[in-house]
């Protein structure tokens, strides 16, 4: 640093006495021609770049130097759409993955959300997913914690007249920046909470499984109608691009016809008397908590409706987890074009969740699979004497954001959410049939439904 500083001297016209020919020589000799002197020097004493370098020196108070840059602002393209992105200048051959330049709409021009209940989901996914939604924010908030509910709200700046207990939600309908409620409650509790939030004029996002019977879903349904209001079922995983991109796979026939499908989604429950394990509150056990993605995933991928079930239940004895829920449920499925699907979800054995589609000409797998990160997709295939086995990888987005912002944006333009709560009813009617017929032993029938994605919205834009 010394060097440099006495350099930069040198370069100003202060040549001290003691600095020999020799000296200068060796600078010289570590490739500082005449040419680059004077142009540095004519830098240093203009603070402006010249013709032949962009570089200046930077002096700091302490008297520290530098060299630096002058700032230049780069080519871009500013829309006066909001949603649309700012385009910057192309840096990146056409050889190089495409990425996308986020364009969040302004804080005032998102659609409100009140979050009803404070666990593990709300916690630890829905609440940081606020921060990289692009038409959604967190306005308030309802527990049965005031110093829990506190805490949170001070964490995401939410102020304390919007936050709730259960006696006062009802309260929510004067509160004019809430335009959505997000009900992350035990399953029990969701007929009664979306009906309360729709009769109190606000749409409702709701976890799945959308309730404990058909009969609670339709209820849901009919009051949202009732009030005008929307209503979405939280299917994140219809939102998620690697499971989108499997989709159009299997509907452009890439590997040809599909055949056989296999799912499975296992993990390794706790606690007794977490809530999860608890009839009356859960509905189930594993089938309706974490089964129910390999059920709604492949009724997605193939946009049918399974025309019989034929199901297998066990739990463990004497495992006070398994008193009154599921720890394993194996079904399968049949579906009007021919394709079988086989299903399993265990609540005692280590994580596991993946499914693979295979087709003619070749397969695809997700695995891990209906993660909230890390999915990845593998896809093979022949061609002639080689076998290509792939792993495509997407852009990873936020699942929560992602279907918040679909919600939104129906909100905002008036649309039909993708996953409406009629998705949920009919998941809850397949569900009791596969209740039905891992109690009876034999397979039991659904109605035949001929139609397409019958029971979906509009395809939302892509993510």
């Amino acid at each position: 640093m010394k060097q440099l500083d006495q350099f930069i001297e040198w370069m100003h016209g202060s040549v001290p006495q003691e600095v020999s020919r020799q000296q200068f020589l060796q600078w010289a000799g570590r490739g500082i021609t005449a040419g680059v002197v004077g142009s540095l020097a004519a830098s240093c004493r203009t603070g402006q770049p010249t013709n032949n370098s962009p570089s200046i020196t930077y002096t700091a108070s302490d008297g520290t130097r530098v060299p630096s840059s002058s700032w230049q602002t780069p080519p871009a393209k500013v829309p006066d759409n909001p949603e649309q992105p700012i385009q910057l200048e192309e840096w990146k051959a056409k050889t190089e993955k495409e990425t996308d330049t986020p364009a969040p709409l302004p804080n005032d021009q998102r659609v409100g959300y009140a979050i009803v209940g404070l666990g593990h989901l709300s916690l630890d996914e829905l609440l940081p997913a606020f921060g990289e939604s692009k038409k959604s924010k967190v306005v308030a908030l309802v527990s049965g914690s005031p110093e829990k509910m506190r805490k949170v709200a001070q964490q995401y700046g939410v102020k304390p007249e919007s936050c709730y207990s259960y006696q006062d939600y009802d309260k929510l309908k004067d509160n004019k920046e809430v335009q959505v409620i997000y009900i992350v409650l035990p399953n029990s509790m969701h007929a009664e909470y979306t009906i309360r939030g729709a009769q109190a004029g606000k749409h409702i996002l709701c976890e799945k499984p959308m309730a404990n019977s058909v009969q609670e879903c339709q209820a849901m349904i009919d009051a949202c109608k009732k009030a005008d209001r929307k209503l979405m079922v939280a299917y994140r995983i219809q939102y998620e691009p690697n499971n989108r991109m499997i989709r159009q796979m299997v509907q452009d026939q890439q590997y040809g016809t599909v055949k056989f499908i296999e799912a499975v989604n296992n993990q390794n429950s706790a606690n007794p008397q977490h809530w999860r394990h608890i009839k009356a509150l859960a509905g189930g056990g594993a089938l309706p908590d974490i089964g129910l993605y390999c059920l709604n995933t492949i009724r997605y991928l193939l946009g049918e409706e399974p025309t019989e079930v034929f199901a297998y239940q066990y739990s463990t004895p004497g495992d006070p987890r398994f008193r009154e829920v599921e720890e394993l449920m194996s079904w399968q499925m049949k579906f009007p074009s021919g394709v079988y699907a086989s299903c399993a979800t265990h609540y005692g054995v280590h994580e596991a969740r993946r499914y693979r589609v295979y087709g003619e000409r070749g397969w695809m797998e997700l695995s891990p699979a209906f993660a909230y990160k890390g999915i990845q997709m593998q896809t093979s295939h022949a061609e002639g004497k080689i076998e290509r086995v792939e792993q495509p990888k997407l852009t990873e987005k936020n699942q929560f954001a992602t279907e918040m912002d679909h919600f939104s944006e129906c909100i905002m333009q008036n649309k039909q959410p993708f996953t409406p709560g009629e998705e949920g009813l009919q998941d809850q009617r397949i569900m009791e049939a596969i209740y039905q017929s891992a109690k009876e032993g034999k397979p039991v029938k659904l109605p035949e439904i001929k139609t397409k994605d019958t029971f979906r919205g509009p395809m939302p834009k892509e993510a």
